[in-house]
């Protein structure tokens, strides 16, 4: 350790730190600074950087306040630091995570290192067969109004490091500033959008939601991805109670469920035959309803399943319009699709997992869109739609992973 520092913070740190910042990218904070323009004097901005973090000077910029829509209408504010401020939150971040990661649950999900949605849905899946009844609910506005004194109370109980707990104080009440330049002080939250944020909200949780559960509710599994969550019931009675022991229990911390966003479900399939009024949910981007399904010897019967959800539909088929192929008549068919095979992978990766059926009918539109494409860039397909799908079919027969889509089998048809 520097003998002149307060505190014993590695610059090699710093420097990893810095190198995690550039891999997840991110916009300019209230400086306008880029990665970019941060590197073209990074020896002197991380040297900077270090000597005021160990020094203990290091004090957070004002956190750019960005609102975005929501697809549910209404916006959400996004807090964006600026890229030495990142760097500064990762450090922190590297040394408090894993202090507090061994301590989560097993069925808290979300901005976790190891786990994904995925698991989130493949657990949440398999225990819709085995319980009647689910609880879904969302924590409204959890990253607006996470108490202060609560969340410090339960950093200070992992750890006594006395710069970790003197920047995530300050960063907790670092202000907003609009775009107007004005500046908002924060009493209350951590801001969507910085490094040490998700982890902060999930610790937060993890003594909220979490160990309550486990104590007072053992018998319900549940399963949590940051906000959102999903919890298991024997009967309608069970959840109606659970809901609003929840519902007290989150006032106690000073949250709100969403009342929009909460609602018990039937979990409806060939063995359960009720008629109830709820019989589907949303988590996670993925809707699970009573679906057919086929076993191993050929029977088809109704199962409780995921598949994407109608608002993933909805935004997908959005962004294919959105890619506007009409006026990328001066681009070759190989270029489109180097453009916008990236995305189509993620939805692959994403949405594909269950459901490959629905997801087959969104992106089918992209064969269309293509289709019509092929009919403005050449005069002779311009009134023949047949001929200029026969065309697709062609680039298909001849490169089938040419398109992400193609590759999986969600191929050009005639009609």
């Amino acid at each position: 350790m520097d003998e002149t520092k307060s505190f014993d913070i590695p610059k090699e740190v710093v420097y990893e730190a810095y190198l995690a910042i550039k891999k997840n990218k991110g916009a300019a904070g209230i400086d306008e600074v880029s990665i970019a323009e941060f590197e073209t004097k990074l020896k002197d901005n991380l040297f900077k950087l270090w000597n005021r973090m160990a020094s203990g000077t290091y004090f957070p910029p004002a956190v750019k306040a960005v609102d975005i829509p929501k697809k549910t209408g209404g916006t959400r504010t996004l807090g964006i630091p600026t890229v030495a401020d990142r760097i500064a939150q990762m450090v922190v971040k590297m040394y408090f995570e894993p202090k507090v990661e061994k301590y989560f649950h097993a069925d808290s999900y979300g901005y976790r290192p190891g786990k994904s949605a995925h698991d989130a849905i493949d657990i949440t899946r398999k225990r819709c067969w085995k319980y009647n009844w689910v609880l879904e609910f969302d924590i409204k506005g959890l990253f607006d109004n996470i108490d202060h004194e609560l969340l410090m109370k339960a950093v200070r109980k992992h750890t006594e490091s006395k710069w970790e707990l003197l920047y995530i104080q300050r960063w907790l009440t670092a202000p907003f500033q609009k775009n107007d330049g004005t500046t908002v002080e924060r009493w209350q939250g951590t801001p969507q959008g910085g490094v040490i944020s998700p982890i902060l909200a999930n610790l937060f949780l993890h003594y909220c939601f979490d160990k309550w559960m486990e104590r007072e509710f053992p018998n319900n599994p549940w399963c949590r991805y940051a906000d959102d969550a999903i919890i298991h019931g024997v009967s309608k009675k069970q959840v109606q109670y659970l809901r609003d022991m929840l519902e007290r229990r989150f006032r106690e911390c000073k949250l709100e469920i969403h009342p929009d966003k909460t609602k018990i479900v039937y979990c409806r399939d060939s063995n359960r035959t009720e008629e109830k009024e709820n019989i589907e949910f949303t988590f996670l981007g993925y809707t699970f309803r009573p679906r057919k399904a086929k076993g191993k010897e050929g029977k088809v019967f109704t199962s409780f399943l995921p598949a994407l959800s109608q608002k993933a539909r909805k935004s997908i088929t959005e962004e294919i319009c959105g890619w506007r192929l009409l006026w990328m008549t001066q681009k070759s068919i190989e270029q489109i699709a180097e453009n916008i095979n990236p995305v189509i992978r993620g939805w692959l990766n994403y949405y594909g997992r269950y459901g490959k059926k629905e997801l087959a009918r969104v992106l089918e539109n992209i064969n269309y869109h293509l289709m019509l494409w092929v009919q403005r860039k050449f005069k002779k397909y311009k009134r023949i739609p047949r001929q200029a799908y026969r065309y697709l079919l062609r680039k298909h027969n001849a490169n089938s992973k040419l398109f992400a889509h193609w590759h999986v089998g969600i191929s050009p048809s005639t009609g």
